[in-house]
């Protein structure tokens, strides 16, 4: 099945995760064994919704679709802590901005052991990286904000061609296509606004 899922998204020219060094814009596919690699300093712009394949029953759901990346290993250990995984294999549609392994491994010392210890605050936090609905690149390019499944809104803006989330967070892969939604790769995992 794992196999199936990445060859699939190889064939769909899928970008699975962040964009390498060796991408010359977000218009190149990036291989599931390439999209392990760190996120460069050039960040990717958002590919234009033609390019990406429509949600498909044949493409697997959010959480088989970032299991098959093998970029987010956290997020998904994260999303099981928490109690959100039959959430992100619904029906949706959703909309995931995905932080990757080394977003939560920049997170300071402590935060992230200290939010699997807390399921709730760790629940908020995942539900803040969702919208409902299937909101593509190219609609999210030309949106202010978007209401998460949480309830805050998350700040979107297009800085130089980058799109990002709370002005600090960098889109630098998107429209990673799943079966009830899609997925945006992140390069920070982005907080709700304090209470």
């Amino acid at each position: 099945m794992k196999r199936s899922v990445i060859i699939s998204m190889a064939a769909l020219a899928v970008v699975a995760a962040a964009c390498t060094s060796t991408a010359s814009s977000s218009e190149a596919p990036v291989t599931p064994e390439a999209a392990s690699a760190a996120p460069t300093e050039a960040a990717a712009t958002m590919a234009p919704a033609s390019q990406a394949p429509a949600m498909s029953p044949e493409l697997g759901d959010i959480v088989a679709m970032a299991d098959g990346a093998g970029s987010f290993k956290t997020l998904l250990a994260a999303a099981t802590a928490a109690g959100l995984v039959e959430t992100l294999q619904g029906e949706g549609p959703l909309t995931v901005f995905a932080p990757t392994d080394e977003a939560f491994a920049a997170l300071p010392a402590g935060t992230l052991d200290g939010l699997l210890a807390d399921p709730e605050a760790l629940k908020k936090i995942l539900l803040y990286h969702v919208v409902s609905g299937a909101v593509t690149a190219d609609q999210v390019v030309n949106l202010t904000s978007a209401d998460s499944v949480e309830g805050s809104p998350i700040a979107i803006a297009v800085k130089d061609g980058t799109v990002y989330l709370n002005e600090t967070a960098q889109v630098v892969a998107t429209d990673v296509m799943a079966s009830n939604g899609v997925i945006h790769v992140i390069d920070q995992v982005i907080l709700p606004p304090a209470e």
